[in-house]
């Protein structure tokens, strides 16, 4: 029988369950293995299809007798009830999850993560230049260049500064990130990699997500 479960919520609602449990102790088990693991996420998810929002993380219960309604406080200090699609259910426990947002790499014409995108691009002697080009990153180490593409402007920025971050907590001192957004760095960058092949049209694209 199953008594509780762990399930992921997206702006408050149910998305999806994780696992289920007969115990608490195993539903929490699994629920602080899950949290542990969003420590290493560097890059997450604050934007879908144009919008912002927010993924957490509950253990559910599945008790008839404890139909006690969930409120919690958001950034702007309002309560909200959580919603459980059956009325037979009440949250134990509730966490914020950092869920991993991706990056498109354009060369090899596949989503990645940005553990991926270290380990595969900045590894290795020699210093890495890591720039912004419209809704892109381009890394750069000595004659090679490559391209990745992000949602926006906005989130190549984020993008950067999760980075810098990250560098400065891991004292990586082998990557310069460049967030300089002058007309003459475009050029540079547009000129340069033009040169090497890539698609003018996806150069100057801004973004690849509108708001519903």
């Amino acid at each position: 029988m199953v008594n509780y479960s762990v399930v992921l919520f997206k702006d408050k609602t149910s998305k999806k369950i994780l696992k289920e449990f007969v115990t608490f102790k195993n539903a929490k088990n699994f629920y602080d293995s899950v949290l542990k693991e969003t420590n290493d996420v560097i890059f997450e998810v604050i934007i879908e299809n144009g919008k912002s929002c927010k993924y957490e993380i509950a253990i559910v219960e599945n008790s008839h007798s404890k139909l006690i309604p969930v409120y919690l406080t958001d950034e702007m200090g309002r309560s909200k009830k959580v919603k459980l699609e059956n009325s037979g259910k009440t949250i134990s426990e509730i966490s914020l999850y950092r869920k991993e947002e991706k990056i498109f790499d354009i060369g090899q014409n596949k989503k990645i993560t940005t553990q991926e995108f270290i380990q595969k691009n900045l590894r290795g002697s020699g210093l890495k230049m890591i720039s912004s080009l419209n809704n892109k990153v381009v890394v750069q180490n000595d004659d090679d260049s490559k391209l990745f593409s992000l949602k926006n402007e906005s989130e190549v920025h984020r993008f950067l500064d999760c980075l810098t971050i990250h560098f400065q907590k891991n004292n990586k001192k082998d990557c310069l990130v460049v967030k300089d957004n002058s007309t003459a760095q475009k050029k540079y960058l547009l000129n340069l990699l033009s040169e090497k092949g890539f698609d003018k049209k996806v150069l100057y694209r801004k973004s690849t997500t509108h708001p519903r």
